[in-house]
């Protein structure tokens, strides 16, 4: 089995990475997925969560009201931090199963959007980051997702920067591009990757890095 690390800025395209990686044959645990499963309704984590933010952070059936929640956190690094200390356990737990019950020779992608922030990389064989110029992240999360610019750029300043990222790279994939080439450029990701996942070869290098 070889164990991927996926991430990526917020805006930088990681969920088409990953559902490009899916297609050719990924094991894909997807973190912020999971992150919603434990804050589910009747779940010890969203019982966390309203004991640490109150309960003006569910919305009227009970489930947990995202956008008010990060409009909290994202302005404010503590909040951020006691979210993130609730949370990122149960997630880590869950994701240790998912990746238990995949097959041995599989190729299993973690997307995990902190996975910088939270100096994770040592838990991987390799690291994959979806790099995009911030101008394209913010123009993809006003345009493509609704928000505010200024919610945007807060979410952006909560993350680990371009550079940050791109240093704990193993393999860097360009997403200021057509679609068409980011699928190729995944397509040749992957080829490497199943090299990894049978011992042979290094990974791929980032453009402009061999």
């Amino acid at each position: 089995m070889l164990k991927v690390g996926l991430t990526g800025g917020i805006g930088a395209g990681k969920s088409e990475v990953s559902r490009l990686l899916v297609e050719c044959g990924a094991v894909l645990i997807d973190a912020d997925r999971i992150a919603r499963e434990v804050v589910a309704p009747g779940t010890p984590g969203l019982a966390a969560v309203v004991d640490a933010f109150g309960e003006e952070i569910l919305t009227e059936d009970g489930s947990l009201d995202r956008p008010r929640l990060g409009s909290i956190v994202f302005a404010d690094p503590d909040k951020l931090a006691v979210l993130n200390a609730i949370v990122h356990p149960l997630v880590g737990a869950r994701s240790r199963e998912l990746e238990q019950a995949a097959a041995e020779d599989a190729v299993v992608v973690h997307d995990v959007p902190l996975l910088t922030e939270n100096g994770l990389a040592p838990l991987y064989d390799v690291v994959v980051v979806v790099d995009a110029a911030p101008q394209t992240q913010l123009d993809r999360l006003v345009r493509l997702r609704g928000m505010t610019e200024e919610d945007a750029r807060a979410r952006m300043a909560a993350q680990a920067d371009r550079e940050k990222r791109r240093a704990i790279a193993d393999i860097v994939i360009d997403n200021d591009v057509p679609l068409e080439q980011l699928r190729q450029r995944v397509r040749e990701v992957w080829a490497e990757l199943r090299r990894r996942a049978h011992g042979q070869g290094a990974a791929a290098p980032a453009p402009g890095e061999e």
